[in-house]
């Protein structure tokens, strides 16, 4: 062995250096690569999806022009208010043998309502009879709607004759006993220049003189009554007829979606529910304020549908939806977006939309003044959604509905 070799064999170990080329950087690096390609390729699908969503949403029409509405913040369900589960006592009547009973009317014992199907019925010791139908078939679409017809408000005269407001015919008076029916204002009468494209809801005085009634818009028809909403159109009237001189008059203009309507028990005034506002105007129709207007009640905890009288000398109101607070309500949210609004209707169905509100059943009574008195709550809709009208006869409340199959019956001792 030379001296050179006898250095190498005694040339210390050196440890070894992990450099950038190392197998653990190289995993690194490409973990890094991975996920900035990741990155890239999620950031290209989402503009790939984005974009055209865009364009399209852009080239689509939108079948509304959605104006913006200030709606104050819905009032606390404190108190009188605080939410419970008293509808949830309710029993539900006649389930999947009618559907969509707007609204309530009794003579005796014997009830009175029209339905989705065109159909005005009476219900006496559990019996279903149709008695009347003011449209013809066929019935069951929405493209079927106008000519099928859709009672909506539905009164007792003083001769137990049916006083009926068809959506889409006018202003009926119905023979409960033969089932004859008599037009009294017809939709394709123009009335001050102005359409009846949507006949709501009716109140009758005492001696049958005068029927006050609304008509919620000359734009949309009934079946199209989200899109009124969500547009927040302000063509909605309160008109009077006069059965003997056979005049129609308009006595306000401007509302947004005008829908129940209830004379006082003086009969000094009339209450109309303005759905869109959520909040209830009132007209004079007597005395020394005859011919003006003031808000009955504002701000109230939910749309409101239907009015009658309660047995207190308050009135009963239904809410169509509530505005939950604390809670969300997706009309509030709505309210001032009006490009949201031309979105959603670009790209998706008016049942669709309808979908989203959530299922809430509330009503609430009102003293005479306006004060709340109570309300009867069912969260989530369990027992009770969908409310149109509470009308009370014989220490019940019988709750109508714009859509669900059956009528609700609620015991006022047990509440």
């Amino acid at each position: 062995m030379n001296e050179a070799e006898g250095l190498r064999q005694r040339r210390p170990l050196r440890p070894q250096v992990i450099t950038e080329d190392s197998p653990a950087q190289e995993a690194k690096e490409g973990s890094t690569y991975s996920s900035k390609v990741f990155r890239v390729t999620f950031l290209t699908l989402a503009a790939s999806l984005t974009v055209p969503l865009l364009g399209v949403t852009v080239l689509l029409d939108c079948p509304i022009d959605p104006q913006p509405i200030s709606l104050k913040e819905p009032p606390l369900l404190t108190g009188v208010l605080e939410p419970n589960i008293k509808l949830r006592k309710a029993e539900r009547l006649w389930e999947n043998q009618l559907v969509g009973p707007e609204s309530i009317a009794n003579i005796g014992d014997a009830l009175f309502t029209g339905t989705a199907d065109g159909k005005i019925i009476k219900i006496e010791d559990g019996e279903i009879q149709i008695i009347a139908r003011i449209g013809h078939g066929p019935c069951g679409t929405r493209e079927d709607e106008p000519t099928c017809g859709r009672p909506l408000g539905i009164r007792v005269g003083p001769n137990n004759t049916l006083f009926v407001a068809d959506a889409y015919y006018g202003l009926y008076e119905v023979n409960p006993g033969t089932g004859e029916t008599k037009m009294l204002v017809s939709t394709k009468t123009v009335i001050e220049g102005q359409k009846l494209s949507f006949v709501n809801d009716l109140t009758v005085t005492r001696d049958g003189r005068k029927i006050y009634f609304t008509d919620s818009s000359s734009k949309w028809e009934r079946r199209d009554y989200l899109f009124l909403i969500m547009e927040g159109t302000d063509d909605g009237r309160l008109l009077e007829y006069d059965t003997v001189t056979k005049e129609v008059k308009v006595l306000m203009v401007g509302l947004r979606f005008p829908n129940g309507v209830q004379l006082s028990p003086a009969e000094d005034f009339v209450l109309v529910q303005e759905t869109t506002m959520a909040r209830i105007r009132r007209y004079y129709v007597s005395g020394l304020m005859k011919g003006g207007a003031d808000m009955f009640v504002e701000n109230m905890p939910g749309f409101p549908d239907n009015i009658r009288l309660s047995s207190s000398g308050g009135y009963w109101v239904a809410m169509a939806a509530a505005r939950p607070n604390p809670g969300f309500s997706l009309l509030d949210f709505l309210s001032e977006k009006p490009w949201i609004k031309r979105m959603i209707f670009k790209l998706l169905s008016q049942e669709t939309v309808t979908k989203f509100v959530p299922k809430y059943g509330l009503v609430v009574e009102l003293s005479e003044t306006g004060s709340y008195r109570r309300s009867f709550h069912d969260p989530n809709g369990v027992t009770v959604a969908y409310v149109s009208e509470a009308h009370e006869h014989n220490g019940y409340l019988y709750l109508g509905s714009y859509r669900s199959p059956f009528i609700c019956r609620l015991n006022l001792q047990q509440v």
